[in-house]
């Protein structure tokens, strides 16, 4: 009798972002197999674990995805319990009807405990909502290539996110313009999101952007596009945000 999977999202960065329940299952695991990017603290959860690396990075030596499916099958024939540990959340770009799929043809029973994805976590770390009353009732989220290298087609709702974004700054921003936005609309640009390295700067669509390029290479990064790209005006209330007067930048979290 085969075991069972658990895929648990464990949210960007920090591992204190994962919730109460994938940290339970993780403290329940036989074996967790680990995305690259999950917060290694999140060891402490499942000291009795067998831990198995089998993390993507873009542009770096990977983990084939047929790979990991064949590792899970075996895993959940041979232990009562497997986590599927992926950074995020596992429905937000995590192949995750593909291992989904794995699972049901070796008739391996499964659960998904979704986790909080990159956009989510970088609106709460630069304080600015998403979705805004009147004026940010939609937001789309997208990787910043499409499959066949290209950028994808934009301006489709008040708020765009664009995922895996670091080397695709500049050709985002070009394909923006040609889909209508205006120079002047707001881009957050937030790489690192969660960890101490955290990195956010402040653009319109018209500036030069190879800076930005620079100062955000090397790790996971999101391009914020339209309302949600904002700051929050907080200079009448006067409120502090983490010591700082309001409207400043302070540090990332």
């Amino acid at each position: 009798m085969p075991g069972r999977v658990a895929f648990v999202g464990a949210g960007p960065g920090a591992a204190d972002l994962i919730t109460v329940r994938g940290a339970r299952l993780l403290g329940e695991a036989d074996v967790v197999l680990a995305d690259a990017l999950v917060a290694p603290a999140l060891r402490e959860q499942a000291p009795q674990a067998e831990w198995i690396a089998v993390g993507k990075r873009g542009y770096a030596e990977s983990t084939r995805q047929a790979r990991i499916n064949a590792m899970l099958v075996d895993c959940a024939q041979r232990h009562p319990l497997v986590v599927r540990l992926k950074g995020g959340d596992p429905s937000i770009f995590g192949r995750l009807e593909e291992e989904l799929a794995a699972l049901a043809a070796n008739g391996i029973a499964c659960e998904v405990v979704p986790g909080i994805t990159s956009a989510l976590a970088a609106a709460a770390a630069t304080r600015r909502p998403l979705t805004r009353r009147g004026v940010g009732r939609s937001v789309l989220l997208a990787t910043a290539m499409t499959r066949d290298g290209a950028p994808p087609r934009s301006r489709r709702a008040d708020t765009e996110v664009f995922y895996m974004a670091s080397r695709q700054i500049d050709a985002l921003r070009s394909r923006l313009l040609a889909d209508g936005w205006p120079a002047a609309t707001p881009v957050s640009i937030v790489s690192h999101i969660g960890w101490p390295l955290q990195e956010v700067s402040d653009h319109v669509l018209g500036d030069d952007l190879s800076g930005a390029s620079g100062r955000h290479a090397g790790g996971p990064t999101l391009v914020i596009v339209g309302t949600g790209a904002t700051a929050v005006d907080l200079g009448r209330a006067g409120v502090p945000i983490d010591g700082h007067p309001s409207g400043a930048a302070g540090p990332a979290p």
